[in-house]
């Protein structure tokens, strides 16, 4: 592992740039860094997350620069903020360099094999740098599927989600589960408003919200409190194991804006959750529309969102999508080995063009 800064005590850890204080490094910086020392010791594979043109393997874990640009513009749903943000993107001069890198890189035809997250990564580098799809290699993101739960956390955080909301085990609430820590880009702005939809029509089941992550915690609960959700909405703040809010919870939401391929949902589906999502999420991919959850075509379609939450505030319809799951096997298909092992093919398909192997 290459890095420019940090804790080089593991062994196979390389610090480019020791005792080096500043708080970045330009990936101009970086890249002449990188090609130096890999020019002086010999690996048979290159693979970086950032835009390198001389790796073997660019694996980008935020998807592409240009696709990330316009739906990060597009989850600020004032018109005003948006035109502003799509005018001003590239002032982001760290932004504009990886942009720029990125483009290089799928416009040299000897550039690294994409290792795209998700189809919907495939498609952006297609879509946007007119890549040719044999320089892309589809290596889906894969998540830890046996991750313990505390039963006594577990059931602290259920207790104090009773206790926030005022209700009782009585009212048969069925709690909706959203992780994130930027509220705005993953859509907890439309989820409120899909809930205050439902609150005008009725239901099998009350719908909550938990909220899981560090983000804008102190704005969006006054958001709730206007909008008259503070007692169907809790905030719980950053939470170290998502899986015991998981275990409490009975579907997992994501009405996210953008998102290469949402760890928070495939973990979701390896814990048999339903989940709600949108066509910007690379998970997407994992499961079946209407089979194992919900894919909304776009985030801002808030009747499409509320009938989704509606759909399973039905306690049969969350039984028969957790049964989906469990019965077609996805958490084969979400595991880390899996993924571990389709990049392992990647590398072991460029030795052999390299003749190494």
């Amino acid at each position: 592992i290459l890095a420019a800064r940090g804790d080089s005590s593991e062994a196979n850890v390389r610090i480019l740039r020791q005792n080096d204080n500043s708080k970045r490094i330009s990936l101009a910086s970086f890249a002449k860094l990188t090609s130096n020392f890999t020019g002086r010791n010999h690996y048979d594979i290159i693979h970086s997350l950032i835009p390198l043109t001389f790796a073997d393997v660019y694996q980008p874990p935020g998807g592409s620069f240009a696709e990330a640009i316009i739906r990060n513009a597009a989850s600020y749903r004032n018109k005003l903020v948006f035109a502003y943000k799509r005018a001003t993107a590239l002032t982001n001069w760290r932004r504009t360099e990886m942009l720029w890198a990125e483009k290089k890189l799928c416009r040299n035809p000897n550039g690294p094999i994409i290792a795209a997250l998700s189809n919907y990564v495939k498609d952006q580098f297609i879509r946007h740098y007119n890549l040719d799809g044999e320089r892309i290699a589809l290596v889906p993101n894969g998540v830890k599927v046996d991750n313990q739960v505390d039963a006594g956390i577990a059931e602290k955080l259920k207790m104090q989600i009773f206790q926030q909301l005022e209700i009782e085990s009585s009212a048969n609430p069925v709690f909706f589960l959203f992780g994130a820590n930027n509220f705005r880009l993953k859509g907890l702005n439309v989820l409120a408003e899909a809930l205050v939809l439902l609150e005008k029509s009725s239901t099998h089941r009350t719908p909550y919200l938990i909220v899981a992550g560090g983000g804008k915690i102190n704005k969006f609960r006054s958001l709730a409190k206007n909008m008259n959700l503070d007692k169907r909405i809790v905030f719980l703040g950053h939470l170290p194991h998502i899986q015991n809010a998981m275990s409490i919870s009975d579907v997992a939401v994501l009405p996210t804006f953008y998102d290469p391929c949402s760890r928070y949902i495939l973990e979701a589906l390896a814990a048999c959750k339903p989940v709600i999502t949108t066509k910007f999420n690379g998970a997407s991919d994992f499961f079946v529309n209407n089979r194992h959850g919900k894919v909304i075509d776009n985030p801002e379609n808030i009747n499409a969102l509320a009938e989704a939450i509606r759909y399973f505030t039905d306690s049969k319809n969350i039984e028969n999508a957790s049964h989906a799951i469990i019965e077609d096997n996805l958490k084969e298909n979400i595991s880390i080995g899996r993924a571990a092992r389709q990049l392992i093919d990647v590398f072991e398909s460029i030795l052999q063009k390299k003749g190494r192997k």
